[in-house]
């Protein structure tokens, strides 16, 4: 009798602590809610030329001695003379401009809603000849969230914008469907490509409340409105069905990779393995091995490059639902 209680009560503590942390959650995302339609955010551009070029003296000035830090500054002004000279001119109105974003996702993908203001806002700007590099880290997560922030990067395709994704970490499974999009996909040796697979998971209580003589009542409106259940008795039909729309979720992705990148062998590498980034050059599913910090700094040379990033003004409850994600995306890991 003893042992019983002591379980019932663990169970029943967990159960209250993950009620009370949802309905904290949800608390906090209405009353954030109901303020979001009156703020804005805020899109915040950085030129990282200038940031080079910042760094580059802050060098020479530890390094050169007095005469060559003269030298240096007489020969910077002498080049900015002749920038803003041909600026004035129009000499050099065909100067590429790189537009540069960043998406780190989570497993809701949640970071779609700033991503999707800032395309909206380089897309005004934008023409013909520019390029926009998404520095992109995710290991993937929730379909629809993916699907959305994939969706965004192809709307820059289809401004005949030239797209490059560059993935110095991991993009694998949702994080691939959205790399996928890109005119070209760079990546770091080591970084994380791949897990072209679909994978969902879950617990089952019906025999701990079973044991415990505890009842659970389910009831649906349609034959697979529920397939699986947390607490009611799964039953072989429902895990067929459930299969089935795995499957079918995995048929989607391998026909929107194929669509996008028609060289991968597609039927080889949708088993949900990852590779690293050599390897992933081997199979087709990058385009280049190299660092957005090198291609970045490079194309430098001769295009003016702009780090543009939309920030929405977050309230205290919305803060908390970020940490609360975080931590849920720790213990949950990733679900496709």
């Amino acid at each position: 009798m003893n042992e019983f209680l002591t379980d019932y009560g663990l169970f029943l503590a967990k159960t209250v602590t993950v009620v009370l942390a949802f309905a904290v959650m949800v608390g906090l995302a209405m009353a954030g809610g109901k303020n979001r339609g009156q703020r804005r955010g805020e899109l915040r551009v950085d030129s990282l030329n200038a940031q080079y070029r910042e760094r580059a003296d802050a060098l020479k000035d530890a390094m050169f001695s007095k005469k060559e830090r003269k030298t240096a500054l007489k020969a910077q002004k002498a080049e900015e003379k002749k920038r803003r000279k041909q600026e004035k001119l129009g000499l050099d109105d065909d100067r590429q401009r790189v537009f540069v974003l960043d998406f780190h996702g989570d497993i809701r993908a949640s970071q779609v809603a700033e991503l999707r203001e800032t395309i909206t806002s380089v897309l005004q700007v934008s023409e013909p000849g520019d390029e926009i590099v998404v520095r992109l880290e995710s290991p993937g997560g929730q379909v629809h969230g993916y699907g959305l922030a994939a969706s965004q990067l192809a709307r820059i395709r289809e401004h005949n914008i030239n797209l490059t994704v560059a993935v110095d970490k991991v993009a694998a499974s949702g994080g691939y469907m959205m790399a996928c999009v890109a005119d070209r996909i760079l990546a770091a040796p080591f970084a994380i490509l791949g897990s072209i697979g679909v994978v969902a998971q879950i617990p089952n209580f019906h025999r701990l409340l079973q044991r415990h003589d505890i009842d659970f009542e389910q009831h649906t409106a349609g034959p697979y409105k529920r397939t699986l259940s947390l607490f009611a008795e799964n039953t072989e039909e429902g895990r067929k069905k459930f299969q089935e729309e795995l499957e079918d979720t995995h048929e989607l992705f391998k026909s929107f990779v194929k669509e996008h990148r028609p060289r991968v062998n597609i039927d080889e590498l949708a088993t949900g393995e990852h590779w690293y980034g050599t390897r992933a050059l081997d199979h087709k599913l990058v385009d280049e091995i190299r660092t957005s910090d090198d291609y970045l700094m490079t194309r430098a040379q001769g295009a003016d490059i702009y780090a543009v990033r939309y920030e929405e003004k977050k309230n205290l409850g919305e803060k908390l639902n970020v940490v609360f994600t975080r931590v849920a995306d720790r213990w949950l890991g990733v679900a496709s």
